[in-house]
């Protein structure tokens, strides 16, 4: 097995490991550090000695053991025996265990903020380093080892989960879904999109899927990132720019990816109560088959939205369903619903309300008022690229 194939394979164990150990003896920081370790020793002795035959047994050993040198250093001699007495019965039940999900579910802890749960979630059962999430998330590797050791420490203590809380597996996928959201659009930098998270988020989604294959909104949500992430190859120009939905090169987009997304989508509308991601993946599936802007069934994309708006309101629903009304009832129709929006706190400033406004003016023929919004727009978000096409629309007005 190559070193690659070995990386891959540590990759997918590691949360498993992790889950068995935190399961049976909590102290959820050294039981990390303790798999942290024994990763390393199998990325080293792996690909020369070739891989054991219980790989996750192996794994926990070696973790167990740097436990228990960690705990005898201390001098806690109680707790080593505890360790050694228990290790036995975590072998022996290896074969037969997976708590990754469970581990998920410690990593999105309420006590956590959502930035440390991202990141614990990326370091714990993403098996990334931390560099890679500081690098990610554009911050100094101390800032984000910081947070790592924070939302460690807060987890001190605390009890392994019990997944079958429908509301617990709610905080996972939402902490999957801001890892993708991040990743297709990045919040700020250089960069439009960021594949590395994309492609961990929906990696983890696929392992969820897995666990929870009758879940309706974990296969909601895999369908919405793989619809979504179908289209990454003509978002941007040569030179990294944002191209729009409507001026897509639609022959660019990951064909395989559509149909497996739409295949989860169908299967889970049609056995599973109905959920947000079930929805928001039933919206960009219609996207995703439609041959043209012009093609697209924007009255069904409206009538999902409507049920969203029910089910599960928040501004940025609200900001998507006035583009669906512009495109059914017209421009001014969506122009009213942005000025009610325009009252709450969560969205008056933010960058994405002015960018439809500006769209929307210019439909109705305001050349000044859109070439104004495209510019405020501009000044608001952090992303390049996106500022960059901002002020290209307004320069565009402007001549």
């Amino acid at each position: 097995m190559t070193t690659h194939d070995v990386g891959g394979l540590l990759r997918d164990l590691a949360p498993r490991v992790l889950g068995v150990l935190v399961r049976h003896h909590g102290q959820f920081d050294a039981c990390e550090d303790a798999v942290q370790e024994a990763l390393l020793a199998a990325a080293t002795h792996w690909p020369e000695q070739g891989v054991p035959d219980n790989p996750t047994g192996w794994l926990v050993t070696a973790a167990g053991r740097r436990l228990t040198d960690h705990w005898r250093s201390e001098n806690a001699r109680r707790r080593r025996e505890d360790v050694v007495a228990a290790q036995a019965a975590i072998i022996g039940d290896v074969p037969d265990t997976d708590d990754t999900l469970e581990l998920f579910v410690l990593c999105c802890h309420p006590d956590l903020s959502p930035p440390s749960q991202v990141a614990l979630t990326l370091r714990a059962v993403g098996g990334l380093t931390t560099a890679e999430i500081a690098a990610a998330f554009l911050v100094p590797e101390a800032t984000m080892a910081q947070r790592i050791s924070r939302a460690k420490a807060r987890l001190r203590g605390a009890s392994f989960p019990r997944t079958a809380d429908p509301t617990r597996l709610a905080a996972v996928l939402h902490v999957l879904y801001l890892i993708f959201t991040e990743g297709h659009t990045a919040s700020s930098g250089t960069d439009l999109n960021r594949p590395d998270l994309t492609t961990e988020a929906i990696r983890l989604t696929r392992l969820t899927h897995r666990l929870r294959p009758d879940d309706g909104e974990v296969a909601g949500l895999l369908a919405l990132m793989l619809l979504t992430d179908s289209r990454r190859a003509a978002r941007t120009t040569v030179d990294g720019g944002l191209v729009p939905l409507d001026e897509q090169d639609r022959s660019l987009w990951d064909r395989a990816a559509i149909a497996e997304g739409v295949a989860l989508v169908t299967a889970a509308l049609s056995r599973a109560p109905l959920g947000p991601y079930q929805l928001q993946s039933a919206i960009a599936a219609i996207h995703a088959e439609a041959p043209s802007t012009e093609d697209t069934d924007w009255p069904q994309i409206l009538l999902l939205y409507d049920i969203l708006a029910r089910i599960a309101p928040n501004p940025m629903i609200t900001l998507n369903r006035a583009v669906a009304v512009a495109e059914v009832a017209g421009p001014s129709a969506g122009l009213d619903l942005l000025d009610a929006l325009a009252s709450d706190k969560r969205m008056a400033r933010h960058h994405r309300l002015d960018a439809v406004r500006a769209h929307l003016l210019e439909q109705v023929g305001d050349v000044d008022g859109a070439r104004e919004s495209y510019r405020l727009a501009a000044r608001r978000t952090l992303s390049l690229p996106e500022r960059r096409y901002l002020e290209g629309r307004a320069d565009r007005l402007g001549r």
